[in-house]
């Protein structure tokens, strides 16, 4: 796997038009999915984690019983918003259209 690049303020902002919700603050991307209870968040966070490790890329995850809120940005990459967090950052949506 190729080593991350870490993208400029005006590259995140253009990634992000086509990642409806998705902010950028604080050197990070971020975005809140809200889910039906509890189990159908944790189910879907379960289902994420492989992809995760195979990308090698660890978001930070708060769970707020129904609501996931990822973070990301590399802390390899001085903790700054790289092409791979675009990357994560769509599969989470596709995966989370598809339900």
């Amino acid at each position: 796997m190729d080593k991350p690049t870490v993208l400029t303020p005006q590259q995140i902002e253009e990634a992000l038009q086509n990642l409806p919700g998705w902010t950028f603050k604080d050197d990070k991307i971020s975005k809140e999915f809200q889910f039906a209870d509890f189990m159908a968040a944790f189910t879907f966070l379960s289902g994420l984690a492989p992809y995760f490790e195979e990308m090698d890329h660890h978001p930070d995850i708060h769970i707020f019983y129904n609501k996931i809120l990822f973070e990301l940005q590399r802390f390899d990459s001085g903790g700054k918003v790289t092409d791979r967090d675009i990357i994560v950052a769509q599969e989470i949506e596709r995966r989370f259209a598809s339900l």
